[in-house]
């Protein structure tokens, strides 16, 4: 959870294939650091892609950049972008 106000909402936003193990590889990527992530999202495109979609906090961009570049790397990954949400703080 996050309770310090200067702490920034970071969202995380991949594209994978239509496969479940893409799932457990973005999860994976921030249980290995101990987080729980304050909200994620996925849902089937009309070509047959997922995209995922995971807010957290708690994190520096550093730990977000490594993250999402780790979860890149899997085989059902197409695409992985993060950035922080512009005026939210929580």
């Amino acid at each position: 959870m996050c309770s310090h106000e200067s702490v920034s909402l970071l969202r995380l936003r991949v594209v994978a294939d239509a496969d479940p193990a893409a799932l457990g590889a973005v999860i994976q990527g921030f249980q290995n650091l101990n987080i729980v992530p304050r909200r994620m999202s996925a849902e089937f495109s009309i070509d047959d892609l997922l995209h995922i979609e995971v807010d957290v906090c708690g994190m520096t961009t550093e730990q977000m950049a490594l993250v999402s570049g780790k979860i890149g790397q899997s085989p059902s990954i197409h695409h992985t972008h993060w950035h922080r949400l512009s005026g939210e703080r929580v």
